[in-house]
């Protein structure tokens, strides 16, 4: 009888192998992810290769490829709140760092790379060392996610998924070749930088779910080429580059709000 207990002991999926459903949305932020790259591919880059002049085409693979970012923010959202409430399992976090490498690393430098070859006034090696910038910068944002532990409500750097929807957001702009790539290397220092960015938690994930899913319904109009769609966007995708800039500001105000208190107190702590 012991020996037949260590046999169902040794067939039982081992406990690092159990999904659990944190986990489960995970795995649809890096399916995500992989789509975003399929549609970058089949609708914008190869009609290019093969001389397409079909606008329509790759207005439309461009939107749904954000669109698919945008999904994996949601899930990548969700994944977080449902290990919090419920359970992750021990690869949970491996999980959620390989996703995030797939959606918002690969996904968004992948575009800017293919932007920089279909551009008319892009530069295709440059627009390959601003694709290779975004990715290493979520890699080393990835891996110092890892290692470092900042203290509770707060990212160390602007977050993987708001770094890769700003580097979309600025190629959709249509800006100027050079005005884009700087822009883009300035969202991939924020986003490895100290800047601190607080975590989106009760009231601000539902004003970060409620900015993705107004995105998608911007993108939406403008694959559609509804009447001002292309303003529409271009309104979006520019607040999404102000909100970049100016949320580490409410982060940088309660630091220094907390500063004054613990003044305030010390001071009256004294005899």
């Amino acid at each position: 009888m012991p020996e037949a207990d260590e046999v169902d002991d040794e067939e039982e999926m081992p406990l690092s192998l159990r999904l659990s459903i944190a986990d489960t949305l995970t795995l649809g932020n890096a399916t995500c992810g992989f789509m975003a790259v399929y549609f970058t591919t089949t609708g914008i880059l190869i009609p290019h290769l093969m001389g397409s002049d079909e606008s329509g085409m790759a207005r439309h693979s461009a939107a749904t490829a954000v669109i698919l970012m945008l999904c994996a923010a949601i899930f990548d959202l969700f994944d977080g709140l449902v290990a919090r409430k419920l359970r992750s399992s021990p690869m949970g976090a491996e999980l959620d760092n390989l996703s995030d490498l797939i959606s918002f690393g690969l996904a968004p430098a992948y575009f800017v790379l293919v932007y920089g070859m279909v551009a008319d006034d892009a530069y295709q090696r440059v627009a390959a060392v601003g694709a290779i910038v975004v990715l290493l910068a979520v890699v080393l944002r990835l891996a110092r996610f890892s290692c470092v532990t900042v203290k509770d409500g707060t990212f160390q750097g602007m977050p993987s998924p708001f770094g890769a929807l700003t580097v979309v957001s600025i190629v959709l702009l249509e800006l100027p070749f050079v005005a884009t790539l700087l822009a883009i290397i300035g969202t991939a220092w924020l986003m490895v930088s100290r800047v601190e960015y607080p975590k989106p938690r009760g009231r601000l994930a539902v004003a970060m779910l409620s900015w993705i899913v107004l995105s998608m319904g911007l993108l939406a109009a403008w694959a559609f080429d509804a009447p001002s769609g292309q303003l529409l966007l271009q309104t979006g995708c520019a607040l999404q580059l102000v909100m970049g800039a100016v949320i580490p500001l409410f982060a940088t105000a309660r630091k220094v709000n907390n500063f004054r208190d613990n003044r305030r107190e010390a001071r009256a702590a004294q005899p």
